[in-house]
């Protein structure tokens, strides 16, 4: 055990994109587990796009991140120590350490995962948080129809290349929108897609028409911006839109130039009779985190839905990866081996 924990806090925050000088790397004592704590080590860092919201100081669905406060995330950790009589030591367990070497909980928060596990940071994506994002939203809020046209934004990410598999399990015709020929590539060639676009074409909406001749019934809504401009008019009667993000305007410090889109969207939405339904993750894990956690095994297991981890060595490298992944940076599910 190193003698120190490092640990990265929030130095100050950004206005528009985040920069290295917002964040700090400390090192403080190792604490020290108390009657009913663990004591954890963290091996995997999960970094995701709703850090950069909780880097604000606004009213959110959680609490911002204090200054000087260690950086909030997923992690895969090994108990180190336990004074707690439901953990052993060397358990593997599901925690949020956020940014930092060790960490103490009470256990309330964690869950067993097994020591056997080959790759234990896949519960940090296709079998965690954004690959039930996926299954939640595509299946509970998009409710595709076998036939139907699925279009999913950021298609070579996390929860894209999920939502993309699991459509095209359930009998639909799948069309990602993906930074770049390499990611797109991906995306069609291994994942399955039907067709990928290249949002960085300045003929994204051309192609996209092209990609959806018979108009697009679910619209899988994680970016925004450029990209949704160019699904909308594409939108069929009834179609339905899971909002589970907005990455294109996190950062954002204005309004966009030009007309108020809002007259419009909402002419669409009532016209069309569009559904749209933001949804948190942390809502749903009570009702349908096993389905989820059952299904997703079994669909791994037969080969039938393939993943992609981008695996960054070093708790140090952590902001560097994260403002990468702000600029779409990132090729798969960006985790942090802080172990390494």
């Amino acid at each position: 055990m190193t003698q120190k924990n490092r640990r990265i806090v929030l130095a100050s925050r950004p206005t528009g994109s985040p920069v290295a000088a917002n964040f700090r790397l400390e090192e403080t004592d190792i604490p020290q587990p108390g009657a009913g704590e663990v004591l954890l080590k963290t091996l995997y860092l999960s970094l995701d796009p709703y850090m950069r919201g909780r880097m604000n100081d606004a009213p959110s669905y959680a609490p911002s991140v204090n200054l000087d406060q260690t950086m909030v995330g997923g992690t895969v950790s090994r108990v180190v120590e336990s004074a707690n009589p439901a953990f052993s030591k060397g358990e593997l367990v599901l925690s949020a350490n956020g940014w930092q070497d060790y960490a103490l909980s009470d256990g309330g928060d964690l869950s067993k995962l097994d020591k056997a596990m080959a790759q234990p940071s896949l519960a940090l994506g296709v079998l965690g948080m954004p690959g039930f994002t996926a299954y939640v939203g595509l299946l509970d809020i998009g409710q595709p129809v076998a036939g139907e046209t699925v279009v999913v934004a950021a298609a070579s990410g996390a929860v894209g290349s999920v939502v993309g598999q699991i459509a095209k399990l359930n009998g639909c015709r799948i069309v990602g929108i993906a930074g770049g020929p390499e990611k797109c590539r991906y995306v069609v060639e291994e994942l399955g897609f039907d067709a990928c676009i290249d949002h960085r074409d300045p003929r994204l909406k051309e192609n996209l028409a092209a990609a959806c001749p018979d108009g697009i019934d679910v619209y899988f809504e994680n970016v925004g911006g450029a990209v949704f401009d160019a699904v909308l008019p594409l939108l069929n009667v009834h179609a339905r839109i899971p909002l589970c993000g907005r990455i294109a305007s996190f950062s954002a410090t204005s309004l966009p130039e030009g007309p108020d889109p809002t007259p419009a969207l909402f002419g669409n939405l009532l016209v069309k009779r569009i559904k749209v339904q933001g949804f948190i993750i942390f809502d749903h894990y009570q009702a349908r985190f096993d389905a989820f956690a059952r299904d997703m095994a079994r669909w791994l297991s037969e080969g039938r839905i393939k993943y992609r981890e981008d695996m960054v060595d070093g708790l140090e490298n952590a902001p560097e990866a994260f403002i990468g992944l702000l600029k779409g940076k990132n090729f798969g599910k960006l985790v942090i081996d802080v172990a390494a």
